[in-house]
């Protein structure tokens, strides 16, 4: 399959490892992306940094033996908590 496509003018190019070809950079930017959540989770404690984010609420995908990510559990075929109920 070709990885490029236009989009409105625009040239793509999608492959999963080019970050690679700039890793200074992307670890750069990977770095500046996850930092504040290492920070929080750090300085808050998990739960308390994912009841304080909703956001980083959004990443966890397994608690205690469970699937909490919906999308995960479908992916899988399996039953799946909420993220409220591990939070709680």
């Amino acid at each position: 399959a070709d990885p490029t496509f236009t989009v409105h003018g625009s040239l793509f190019y999608c492959v999963a490892n080019m970050p690679g070809a700039v890793a200074n950079t992307s670890t750069f930017a990977l770095t500046n992306a996850t930092l504040p959540y290492v920070r929080s989770i750090a300085n808050l404690g998990w739960k308390a940094a994912l009841n304080a984010d909703a956001a980083l609420a959004l990443g966890l995908n397994t608690f205690g033996g469970a699937v909490v990510n919906t999308q995960v559990a479908e992916a899988h075929g399996v039953q799946h908590i909420s993220v409220a109920s591990v939070l709680a």
